[in-house]
Parts: structure tokens; C-alpha cells; sequence
């Protein structure tokens, strides 16, 4: 393994998270960003599985130890978002509070069915990937493990 490599991935998850909640901050002056937020931890994180192993990656990234309870709650936040228009006679996905209604914001962020739905749609994408990757470098050899790794 590059020592570039070695240095950069462990401290590549910061930075990334970083970039998806800005991702999902900025989708409300456009489309959503939740799925792209999702992926682009779900990389750092498998960047990280794939230097590190998977043994040593678990002792410094506990929340990806319960991956699957993350991407549960995900689906079960997004769905919440989803039908809560439901509740009051709309159809499903449908964004409340509707146009021209006051919303409620912190700073210049609108909070609305959206966000959350994004919210959601982001905890489903990187804990369901993160599952993955950990259970695809289960088939990699331990980098603690090779004999010609001298660190």
C-alpha cells in the first residue's frame, strides 16, 4: 500500500461527511442530495475498510459495527417523511408545509418534508453500503495480518 494512501485514508471521513451535509443543506435551493451524500461517505468509509482491515477499521469507527441499524433507521425516518402527507389527506410524498405557507428555517435552511426524507434517504444509503463493505473486505487479507508489510 502507498504510504500517501496509508495517511490520507483514515482522515478522508471528516472531510466527506463535511461535503454530504452540504450536500443535503444545498439540495433545497435545488433537487435533494441525500442519495450522493450517502455514497460519497459510504466511499470514504470503504477507503478506510480497505486500508486499514477490517479489524483494525472496526476498533476506530464503532457506528459502522451497526451499519444495519443505521440504514433501518434511515428507511424508517424516510418513510415517516414520505407518507406524512398522508396523515392529513395528501398523497403520498407529498412536501409539506405546502408553497406559500410560513416555514420553519434555522438560519437560511427551510425545514420541510424534504430535508427529512433526505435525511432519511442518506442514514439508508451509507448504512446499506457500509453493511456491504464490511462484509465484502471479510474476503481481503488482514493488512495487520501480511508478513510483507513493514510497519
Amino acid at each position: 500500500m502507498s504510504p500517501v494512501i496509508g495517511v490520507v485514508a483514515p482522515r478522508i471521513l471528516a472531510p466527506a461527511v463535511m461535503l454530504a451535509a452540504g450536500l443535503i443543506v444545498k439540495g433545497y435551493s435545488d433537487t435533494g442530495e441525500g442519495f450522493s451524500a450517502g455514497v460519497i461517505v459510504a466511499l470514504a468509509i470503504g477507503l478506510r475498510y480497505i486500508t486499514l482491515g477490517r479489524r483494525r477499521a472496526d476498533r476506530t469507527l464503532a457506528v459502522a459495527r451497526h451499519a444495519n441499524v443505521v440504514a433501518a433507521a434511515g428507511l424508517l425516518i424516510a418513510l415517516g417523511f414520505g407518507f406524512q402527507g398522508v396523515l392529513s389527506g395528501a398523497p403520498p410524498f407529498t412536501h409539506l408545509p405546502p408553497p406559500g405557507s410560513p416555514v420553519i428555517g434555522i438560519g437560511t435552511l427551510e425545514l420541510t418534508t424534504a430535508v427529512g426524507f433526505d435525511v432519511g434517504l442518506f442514514l439508508l444509503v451509507a448504512g446499506s453500503l457500509t453493511v456491504l463493505i464490511r462484509y465484502l473486505t471479510e474476503l481481503l487479507p488482514d493488512p495487520a495480518d501480511d508478513p510483507g508489510d513493514e510497519r
